[in-house]
């Protein structure tokens, strides 16, 4: 009986954290509803006298470098305005491609430079920083690798700049590959969340938001105020964002304005990806929260900000409620816990807030949403599937591991056609371990839905189907594309 109270003290406790977090969507859709109306404020076009240098950080990026670089250089600005810093890090055959490109347009009177650096201190952050102190703009537009900047892109953001403390004005992502498969379509089902709702209601409300990293536009003054680029976490554009807003500058985050990237399309270099932002999210909110309850700013900010940071810490509890889900069955059908569990269902509020925020964030940008927000299990079942490798990435954020800024393999994916196994970052991404656990995790859970049909609660399948499924999914596509990648 100990046990069986264990157990159930465990379960109620990761319920409750889930449930205060996924309850976080009925107050992004109340402000989405209350603040809808408010629009940024711009001013007409006028661009003179404003320099701009456009910061393009790379890592080995081969295949999209010269995409990259022709993208940026069509865009619709005055050249005698315009510097263009190609800041490659890169120890493959991206160097000489992006050297030969970077020539070609020197000669057709672009403004352009390519900085090679060999030793990736500070990576990303310190490519940036050190771009920085030779940069000629008094704004710094920043796009990676996989990103095709619209041709309109400088003339739209800079009309944003409407006062001296406007410090950043960033734009929505949109996504080049989003039909390409099932793993493209339900991320882009994530990210619409945090671009369409997340992002365009905090920033309305007033609250703090993020630099995401890419697609926006700063103002150099505004970075060298906030202390500049810091490597000290792996997410140096949300720590430099927070630190920007608590010195008083402003930002406008663009909506209706998107910049076309490209979406992970292979399930090893999307965990690379995911592991990334989650630790570095950690380390952000270990690093700013006390700089943020500490600063004169509103209780609204500093609640608001404190879900923004800490969000991530959901995922250590959506595995223990994986885990848990199994014995809880038969806990159930052999205990007296009838009650404890007829108030559990409370918990389906949690499954309800998040469903309504992604439904908004479909209705307000697609006319088609109904079909894809037809996904949304499969987007439940795939967060389910990530908590392992998005629980180490949470405690090593917590123990402050330090480890390499894992770039994403961009593989110039965009359509049906496209075959990943030619890619030579395909064939040298590595399976992580996690994949083996996840197995283990997806049998684990299948014995739950089993036990779950044998005892009739029919309450309990779809939860335990979408566990299942998740684990499933993450472990075989890892496997999968780690097989293909080894007999070509």
């Amino acid at each position: 009986m100990l046990l069986d109270e264990i157990v159930l003290v465990s379960y109620i406790i990761s319920l409750t954290v889930l449930l205060v977090f996924a309850s976080h969507g009925f107050i992004m859709i109340y402000y989405h509803n209350k603040y809808q109306k408010n629009i940024p404020t711009e001013i007409e076009e006028i661009i003179e006298n404003k320099y701009v240098t456009i910061q393009l950080p790379l890592y080995n990026e081969m295949y999209v470098a010269e995409r990259l670089i022709n993208a940026v250089c069509e865009i619709e600005f005055p050249k005698d305005q315009l510097e263009i810093q190609v800041l490659d890090d890169s120890t493959d055959e991206t160097v000489d491609v992006v050297r030969k490109v970077v020539e070609e347009k020197q000669k057709q009177g672009f403004d352009i430079v390519h900085i090679h650096r060999t030793n990736r201190q500070g990576f990303k952050a310190g490519a940036l920083k050190e771009g920085l102190q030779k940069a000629k703009g008094d704004y710094i537009a920043i796009f990676d690798a996989d990103f095709i900047p619209q041709k309109d892109f400088l003339k739209r953001t800079l009309r944003y700049f409407v006062n001296d403390k406007i410090g950043m004005v960033q734009t929505r992502w949109e996504h080049l590959n989003e039909n390409y498969s099932i793993l493209t379509k339900i991320q882009a089902l994530a990210l619409d969340g945090h671009f369409v709702i997340e992002q365009s209601v905090r920033n309305k409300a007033g609250f703090f938001i993020n630099f995401n990293g890419t697609g926006g536009m700063w103002r150099k003054e505004c970075i060298i105020d906030a202390g500049n680029w810091h490597a000290d976490t792996i997410t140096e554009d949300l720590d430099l964002s927070y630190r920007a807003q608590l010195r008083g500058w402003k930002f406008v985050y663009l909506r209706d304005f998107t910049t076309p990237a490209e979406l992970p399309s292979e399930m090893n270099a999307l965990k690379a990806q995911q592991f990334r932002w989650t630790k570095g999210a950690i380390e952000t909110a270990k690093k700013i929260l006390p700089l943020v309850w500490k600063a004169n700013i509103p209780l609204r900010i500093k609640l608001q900000s404190t879900f923004h940071l800490t969000n991530n810490i959901v995922f250590p509890f959506i595995l223990l409620a994986g885990i848990l889900n199994v014995p809880l069955i038969f806990i159930k059908n052999s205990g007296p816990y009838e009650n404890f569990f007829n108030f559990m269902s409370i918990f389906v509020i949690a499954f309800i807030s998040s469903f309504l925020m992604y439904l908004f964030a479909q209705k307000d940008i697609h006319k088609d949403w109904r079909k894809k927000i037809a996904l949304f299990p499969l987007f439940m079942a795939g967060s389910m599937g990530f908590a392992v490798n998005n629980s180490r990435a949470v405690f090593e954020g917590f123990m402050n591991r330090k480890s390499e800024f894992v770039r994403t393999p961009k593989f110039k994916v965009t359509g049906k056609d496209d075959k990943l196994t030619t890619n030579k970052y395909f064939k040298s991404t590595k399976i992580d371990n996690s994949a083996f656990i996840e197995l283990i995790l997806a049998v684990y859970c299948f014995i739950g839905v089993g036990a779950s049909i044998y005892f009739a609660e029919i309450a309990a399948i779809p939860f335990q189907l979408m566990f299942f499924i998740g684990f499933a999914c993450v472990s075989i596509l890892s496997f999968k594309h780690s097989l293909i990648k080894n007999t070509e």
